[in-house]
């Protein structure tokens, strides 16, 4: 007589994808360190600049990613010569942002929305996987000041959450920087608002960045939409021109290969176009 086994199989482990970020050091593990550290000064990455106080982010920037500024002044919240004077007589006791509400320029709780959407874009960038090492400079203050401190933690949660969304949208993360180019659906799906101020700037050669500063808006609400309109087949993003060949006759770099041989073959052929 056979006896059958009907104890249920061991359930397959499941893996703790917070806990593997955890592992890996999170996103920027010299970010966290400084963090640990109680560091002040500012970060410079290949995509941008994140600025600490006391190990607590106080403010970022990027190129990627329109400043404080834009989203101040392209909707009237305030008005550009005040906001030049600001940043002017800014230093590191009283930054452009103690400046403002010293003079009631403008309202604290209007500043702090405008500030935190600005830094958690700018760290969005700046955060981005890069091939370069990043740079920590210490010292005291920045331009801007110390307006509404965020952890550490707080900026890499944010930043892996935009990341994950942006990824379940449209996979490719390409549209977020090169030029884009209007496709032609085969059945245009019903637009909002926003999407079509979006669709609407999109002529070959600017960016997402580029439509996010002439929108006065957030640079990823912007990316939102556009790979929202990837999806829907409404754009597509410009390839990079491929890498040019070595021109003729330049000499090629003496190398320690045995095979020399094939390497002078190449030289010839490059010379001979």
């Amino acid at each position: 007589m056979t006896v059958v086994d009907t104890t249920p199989p061991p359930r397959l482990p499941v893996r703790d994808r917070a806990a593997a970020r955890d592992h890996a050091g999170g996103v920027s593990p010299m970010l966290s360190r400084l963090a640990a550290e109680r560091a002040t000064g500012v970060l410079e990455r290949e995509r941008g600049a994140i600025y600490l106080a006391d190990g607590w982010v106080v403010h970022a920037e990027s190129s990627h990613s329109p400043g404080l500024e834009v989203l101040l002044l392209t909707h009237g919240t305030l008005d550009p010569g005040v906001w030049r004077d600001a940043v002017e007589h800014a230093d590191e006791e009283r930054g452009a942002a103690g400046l403002l509400l010293e003079a009631g320029l403008i309202g604290r709780g209007a500043l702090e929305l405008c500030h935190l959407g600005a830094l958690f874009d700018a760290a969005y960038f700046a955060l981005a996987p890069s091939s370069a090492p990043g740079r920590f400079r210490y010292g005291p203050g920045n331009w801007f000041g110390v307006l509404r401190p965020v952890p550490v933690a707080a900026v890499e949660r944010e930043t892996l959450r935009r990341r994950e969304l942006l990824d379940r949208l449209w996979p490719d993360p390409l549209p977020d920087s090169a030029p884009l180019l209007p496709a032609e659906p085969v059945a245009a799906p019903g637009l909002t608002a926003r999407q079509r101020a979006v669709l609407a700037l999109v002529d070959g050669a600017r960016t997402a960045s580029d439509i996010a500063r002439e929108l006065g808006r957030q640079a990823f609400a912007t990316l939102v939409d556009v790979r929202r309109l990837a999806a829907a087949g409404l754009l597509t993003a410009q390839f990079p021109p491929p890498v040019p060949l070595p021109a003729p006759g330049l000499a090629l770099p003496r190398v320690n290969d045995p095979d020399i041989t094939l390497l002078k073959r190449l030289r010839d052929a490059l010379e001979a176009l």
